[in-house]
């Protein structure tokens, strides 16, 4: 009997086998160049354009078009505008999402008045499961086309649960100085689809609970997203600030559809003296952004502060704390003295790995 007692004891202690299935693979990210863009797939499907050469030479930078969510809805303002279907305002300054500067050292190519041009591909665009990369070299032109700075652009898109995580990384430098000045028409913007924008029923929410884009304007935030409903669907994008950028950036944002992040317009933005950030050679200045494509069920919205979260633990694991503007960036203006600067990051890469996290 006892014999029999301990065979059971022992047949109850095993650990019971659990059937598990297997994880899904992640959807393989294809990059196919051509002499002006890279078309973008996701699982066999065209998901955006990065245009780094304009065909029709109206848009004389870089620039992302025709960006949509992962299940196929246009989440960029058609490009160009559709007479039938969109606003023409800004036809060809708001192509989709695009980085540019209306005062880098006196040029403007937010008003396309001053050309971005790509210079080459430092590291070519490549895909590969769940990821794709490339790193590019872009110069800043003067209306005489004279060399302003380089950017160097590492870009990266990702697959997550929360939607497509578009990772924006560019380094400033040149052999000379350079600044950049004091406008709201700085920095990274984006042209959300007519349908998502305020004035057809869409919202702007930003970190701090502030809602619409007159109480967001002007007001710095880690991330500030514009969405609204098509096809049934909770469609939108998310402008997200690295907390390393040399500075909050302050949301230029408009009911029509569009909304900025810029870390320069500090007077512009009525939020001080006017600045002037200047990057001396040998010591570059760095901005990171991510823009987060998402659509999902009308009651099932993405959770934005997780999102925003995993987004900086993606891009900060191989940073090194420093302090500065980006290394040896200056602010040349009234207030420089004294007031508190985050901690930035030189260089241009990401502490991430290919795949969905």
């Amino acid at each position: 009997m006892r014999r029999m007692l301990a065979g059971v004891i022992l047949l109850a202690a095993a650990p019971a086998a659990v059937a598990t299935e297997p994880a899904e693979p992640a959807p393989p990210v294809e990059f196919q160049t051509t002499p002006a863009e890279i078309i973008m797939t996701v699982d066999g499907r065209a998901v955006g354009s990065y245009v780094f050469r304009d065909p029709s030479g109206k848009t004389p930078r870089p620039f992302f078009a025709h960006v949509k969510t992962p299940d196929g809805i246009q989440a960029t303002r058609h490009h160009p505008p559709r007479p039938d279907l969109d606003r023409a305002d800004h036809a060809t300054m708001h192509p989709g999402i695009w980085m540019a500067f209306g005062d880098l050292d006196g040029a403007d190519s937010w008003r396309n008045k001053a050309s971005v041009v790509h210079a080459r591909f430092l590291q070519e665009p490549r895909g590969g499961p769940g990821a794709g990369s490339f790193r590019e070299e872009k110069l800043y032109l003067r209306p005489d086309k004279s060399i302003i700075c380089r950017e160097q652009f590492q870009f990266q898109l990702q697959t997550t649960d929360a939607g497509f995580l578009l990772l924006w990384d560019s380094t400033f430098q040149a052999e000379t100085p350079f600044y950049f000045g004091d406008q709201e028409e700085m920095g990274l913007g984006i042209r959300v689809a007519t349908p998502l924008s305020e004035l057809r029923g869409g919202r702007l929410t930003d970190s701090h609970g502030r809602q619409g884009a007159a109480a967001i304007w002007s007001q710095a935030a880690d991330w500030c997203d514009y969405s609204g409903t098509v096809d049934g669907k909770h469609v939108g994008m998310t402008l997200m600030c690295h907390p390393n950028n040399f500075r909050p950036s302050w949301m230029h944002a408009r009911n029509y559809g569009f909304v900025a992040a810029n870390p320069f317009g500090r007077q512009a933005m009525r939020k001080g003296p006017t600045s002037r950030v200047v990057v001396q050679p040998g010591e570059p200045l760095r901005l990171r952004f991510a823009v987060l494509v998402h659509s999902s069920a009308v009651d099932q919205r993405p959770n934005l502060g997780r999102a925003y979260a995993d987004y900086v633990e993606r891009t900060t694991a191989a940073d090194e704390p420093r302090s500065g503007l980006g290394r040896g960036a200056k602010r040349n203006d009234a207030s420089a003295a004294g007031e508190p600067i985050p901690a930035g990051n030189q260089g241009a890469h990401f502490g991430v790995g290919n795949g969905p996290r």
